[in-house]
Parts: structure tokens; C-alpha cells; sequence
């Protein structure tokens, strides 16, 4: 139950709180000591609460990073849909690396590098950041339906949301792998430039109308 004007309230509030706190503790021990070495014990003692509580927000242990995943399906969007329509799509996204939020967890490039290689070699976790990743195409789409003008159900605009966050994830598993990492934001440009996204975004605005019925 929300309260007026569709705001959580504050027990709902606090229960988002405990969440992150959870997941922030868990993202700093996967970072710092590994999946295999890191227990329910330590993410529930870093994270300030017992044992019980843990489990009542968290199945397993694998789904305590669930609100980090989809907390940057959240920010992105948001970020875009705050974003001039006539800006080239590869700049609002680059922007979205700026962002305080983002800047924030990105401070701490080693922690934020092993992080993100748990994310891919930890099958439980992997099959997560997918499908956050399948959540993030699906809000993308309304996003860019309005920057491109074409219909949300068009199959362009889907492919250019799958497109873009696949541009993304690649370049961020490429950027936890370096031995002497790029700037992300650089490396997310490039892969972005490769895949043409800007133009892609032009094209998908410019679908011919279906032939006229018979």
C-alpha cells in the first residue's frame, strides 16, 4: 500500500533502506574478498542486522545483490529521460557516468572492478545481472520511443534498447578485465560509437508506415 500521489510509505521506505544497506554490504564483500569467501554471516554483520532479517529481504545469497543490479536499471533511465531529446543518445548515456549516484560507486575502481567480475563469473549472480539487464531494456523502451518518435512496440526502438544495454555490459566486463584500465566512460563511448547507436537511434525514427490494408 502506497500513500497519496503513488509515494511509498515510510514502512516501505525503510524496508527499500534495509535492502540497499544489505546489498551495499554484500557489493563491498563480493568486491573485497570474493563470492566463495564471503558468508550470509559476514553480509548480515556488515550490513548491521541478524540473521533472520537477512533472510527475510534475501532468499539466498546470491539475491543480496539484486537492488545494486536493479537500482542501476533505475538511475540510468532516469538519467536519459532527463536528457535534451535532440542530444546524441552515445552523449546522454556517457552523462549518465557523471551522475553523483553513479560517480559514487565508481569512486572506488578496484572494489568496483572486482565487483563487477564477481557479476560475470558467479553463475547465480550472472543469471541476475541478465536479467536486470533484460529490466533495463524494458525501461528503456518508453525512453527512447519519446527521443526517437517511433512506437514503443516498434521492433527498431526494442533492438536499439537491446543494443544499448548490451553495449554497455560489454564494455564494463571489458573495463573489470584490463590490467590497466580505461576510463569507463571512454570505453562505454567507444563501444557505443562502434555499434553506431546514435545513428541507429535516427534510423529507428524514420520506420516507413505499414502499406495501406487491401
Amino acid at each position: 500500500m502506497t500513500a497519496a500521489r503513488g509515494r511509498p510509505t515510510l514502512t516501505e521506505r525503510r524496508r527499500q533502506e534495509t535492502r540497499l544497506e544489505i546489498a551495499e554490504a554484500a557489493a563491498a564483500l563480493f568486491g573485497d574478498q570474493g563470492y566463495e569467501a564471503t558468508t550470509v554471516e559476514d553480509i548480515a554483520s556488515a550490513a548491521g542486522i541478524s540473521l533472520r532479517t537477512f533472510y527475510r529481504y534475501c532468499a539466498a545469497k546470491e539475491d543480496a545483490l539484486t537492488p545494486v543490479l536493479t537500482g542501476s536499471v533505475v538511475r540510468l533511465v532516469d538519467e536519459l529521460a532527463t536528457r535534451p531529446v535532440e542530444e546524441p543518445l552515445t552523449d546522454a548515456v556517457c552523462a549518465a557516468f557523471g551522475a553523483p549516484e553513479s560517480a559514487r560507486r565508481l569512486a572506488d575502481t578496484e572494489r568496483a572492478r572486482r565487483l563487477i567480475r564477481v557479476m560475470g563469473e558467479v553463475p547465480a549472480i550472472r543469471m541476475r545481472w541478465m536479467g536486470a539487464g533484460r529490466e533495463m531494456q524494458d525501461r528503456l523502451v518508453p525512453v527512447l520511443a519519446v527521443r526517437t518518435g517511433a512506437a514503443r512496440d516498434s521492433l527498431e526502438v526494442r533492438l536499439l534498447a537491446s543494443a544499448l544495454i548490451d553495449a554497455i555490459t560489454v564494455a564494463m566486463e571489458h573495463w573489470a578485465r584490463q590490467d590497466d584500465p580505461e576510463d569507463i566512460a571512454e570505453l562505454t563511448r567507444r563501444a557505443l560509437d562502434y555499434l553506431r547507436v546514435d545513428e541507429l537511434q535516427i534510423t529507428a525514427g524514420r520506420r516507413p508506415p505499414p502499406p495501406p490494408a487491401a
